[in-house]
């Protein structure tokens, strides 16, 4: 590859690190965030380890076919962050590439500029491929790859490595020469404003600090009764699930939504959606509700505010539901939003020691919606 030393493009200026740099580089790497992410970094990070990096680390990444660029700031030459290639896979014609960014420069696009900017760079000398990997809690870090072009691929197990030794999940996001250089389209666009709302219940995202009460909620008796298999969740499994469902959201698997009494702020359940088959354009919808909430029409009402935005800004063009045939409650749910009962599936779902459960079936399309 014949990469130049500075590369200004989308607003950003790559160049090499210098000396004047160090301090910038300690902001950068003894953050909180930026050590949590990159575990290859001395703790605590000092003045020492960023006169190493300048001198040392940075020249060394080109000598071993990578690169390593400072983002600076065109108007003043500021440092910014950092982003590099490394990991060379010449069969493939592959790279990896990542990035860190000064506190300062997050929240304006710098690392999602500076992804593009290295990106087309690394294509225009002949790079056919770029991996950038991310860790599944990491869900900024996703969102700089899709807005940068990069595609979601999967999952790579114990791909990582841990500061306690250990391993850990990455999350692959894939950029070909060939592809669109514009933000990767998205199965599950963010909510509008960040919520649905009907002024009297609220969906927004799940967080990672819903945990309780999501493990409150689906551990009760009635709401495990109605899941395949009806095993209660542990408390771990649920941090887990609330933890991820940022990236759930963005890899386009699931959205996960707590929903909320507008007049209280209250939690009053959850709620959510995920694809069943892309290519038909189908999903399929879920939903619990604390005892206190239910009989008031609100399970209705956040299963309608689902639909609209799945048959709008999501695209999609026909909803499911399954449920046990014997939970009454939930049909009337799903049928005063319009649902259709289809067909019973006998045997279709999982249950306790082996035995089976049939699925009752729901089905919604657009015109159908009330």
């Amino acid at each position: 590859m014949n990469l130049r030393p500075v590369v200004e493009t989308h607003g950003v200026r790559l160049r090499p690190f210098r000396a004047q740099d160090s301090a910038d580089v300690v902001d950068g790497c003894a953050d909180p965030l930026t050590q949590r992410f990159v575990s290859n970094l001395p703790t605590p990070y000092t003045e020492t380890d960023a006169r190493w990096w300048i001198d040392v680390g940075a020249p060394a990444a080109w000598t071993g076919g990578g690169t390593a660029y400072a983002v600076a700031d065109p108007a003043t030459d500021r440092l910014l962050g950092a982003v590099g290639l490394n990991n060379p896979v010449p069969a493939r014609g592959q790279l990896e590439i990542g990035y860190w960014m000064r506190p300062v420069a997050r929240g304006r696009g710098v690392a999602t500029a500076a992804t593009r900017a290295l990106s087309e760079h690394a294509f225009a000398a002949g790079t056919a491929r770029l991996e950038l990997l991310t860790e599944p809690e990491n869900g900024p870090s996703q969102r700089v790859a899709l807005a940068a072009g990069f595609r979601y691929e999967g999952l790579r197990r114990s791909a990582g490595a841990s500061r306690d030794g250990g391993r850990h999940d990455l999350l692959a996001w894939v950029r070909v020469a060939g592809d669109p250089s514009g933000p990767t389209a998205r199965l599950l666009p963010d909510l509008p404003g960040g919520v649905l709302t009907d002024e009297v219940v609220a969906l927004r995202p799940l967080a990672a600090d819903d945990a309780a009460l999501m493990y409150r909620l689906h551990s009760r008796p009635e709401v495990v009764a109605n899941q395949a298999p009806p095993v209660p969740p542990t408390r771990e499994a649920m941090e887990r699930r609330c933890r991820l469902a940022e990236s759930g959201w963005l890899t386009g698997d699931i959205a996960r939504l707590l929903i909320t009494d507008v007049a209280s702020g209250e939690p009053v359940g959850s709620c959510g959606l995920s694809y069943t088959d892309v290519a038909a354009g189908e999903a399929s919808v879920g939903y619990a509700l604390l005892p206190e909430w239910r009989g008031r029409g609100y399970a209705t009402r956040a299963v309608r505010l689902l639909a609209e935005w799945a048959f709008g800004a999501a695209g999609v063009a026909r909803l499911s539901a399954g449920t046990v045939p014997d939970n009454t409650a939930s049909h009337r749910v799903l049928e005063r939003v319009g649902f259709r009962r289809e067909a019973l599936q006998r045997g279709r779902l999982p249950g306790l020691a082996g035995a089976r459960l049939d699925d009752l079936t729901f089905a919604l399309l657009p015109a159908d919606l009330r």
